[in-house]
């Protein structure tokens, strides 16, 4: 009997320690070196190795539900983790050190050659810069002046829901929120811009645009030149960069009031379509 209960007993203790995720989530065993532990106390930047049938080896910030598991570690840590992501979030858990370093991990290899540009602050005028959007025709930011317009920086194949996935569907519930408000008015657009134009091609770009129910008069997916996408996000701070297969970045958007001027920068991916709602609507009052 005695032998029999601490088999079941051993059994649920592996259970509370493993990766564990309910049916509607994905959960994946991961290894990777600590890049930076920010002061927020709840997130941390890792390297991490190449998640199969996931995601390619990049260095990305990862939420932490229980900061606990954050003490005691230091950039250069190589540990191990889970990934647990469902539909609209992931995040990790069952952090552990290890003895060694994971495999070696690709760093930033590629190189860009594009001129240095300004990095803007709320009133300053955004320079016009040229791409091609989802239906393949010309567009400049200056197509746009006169409206309130929000930008955000994406590519079609990034999967982790904190990220670009996020973007988009904030971008859509915004869309959908200002459509219905009749006091909103109708002078806005939303720009939702590439990083990875070698792939996202403007039929690509379509088809995502479509799962994301977008009416192309409000909302349009640009790609376009490197150099275009390279300068656009450097006035704001977004840095993309190719690991491997696969490309990390920071994520950044902003709204430009009619007049061309930056009005807010908005860091991160923890902000609400409500707020870019009011922050728009804020835009629109401002006459050219």
């Amino acid at each position: 009997m005695f032998g029999s209960r601490l088999i079941l007993f051993c059994l649920s203790l592996l259970l509370l320690t493993s990766c564990q995720a309910a049916e509607s989530q994905k959960t994946f065993q991961v290894k990777g070196v600590v890049q930076e532990l920010p002061a927020d106390g709840k997130t941390v930047v890792i390297k991490h190795e190449d998640i199969p049938n996931y995601m390619k080896a990049m260095t990305m910030p990862f939420d932490v539900k229980n900061t606990n598991e954050l003490r005691g570690l230091k950039p250069g840590d190589a540990i191990s983790f889970c990934m647990i992501v469902n539909a609209t979030e992931g995040w990790i858990d069952h952090i552990a050190k290890l003895n060694q370093s994971p495999q070696e991990i690709p760093s930033r290899s590629s190189v860009r050659m594009v001129p240095v540009v300004e990095e803007l602050e709320p009133g300053d005028v955004l320079p016009d810069h040229h791409f091609t959007n989802e239906l393949g025709r010309a567009v400049s930011l200056s197509d746009f002046k006169g409206k309130a317009v929000a930008i955000t920086f994406f590519f079609t194949s990034c999967p982790f829901p904190n990220f670009c996935p996020r973007m988009s569907s904030n971008f859509a519930e915004t869309a959908a929120k200002l459509s219905a408000r009749p006091d909103a008015g109708k002078n806005w657009h939303l720009l939702s811009v590439s990083f990875d134009p070698e792939n996202d091609t403007p039929k690509k770009l379509k088809a995502y645009a479509k799962m994301e129910h977008y009416h192309p008069a409000q909302w349009s997916f640009l790609t376009g030149d490197p150099a275009e996408i390279t300068m656009l996000s450097d006035h704001f701070g977004e840095k993309f960069w190719h690991e491997g297969a696969t490309i990390s970045h920071n994520l950044r958007t902003v709204v430009i009031d009619p007049n061309g001027r930056v009005q807010k920068i908005i860091p991160n991916s923890q902000w609400t379509s409500d707020e870019l709602v009011a922050e728009m609507t804020k835009a629109m009052k401002i006459k050219p």
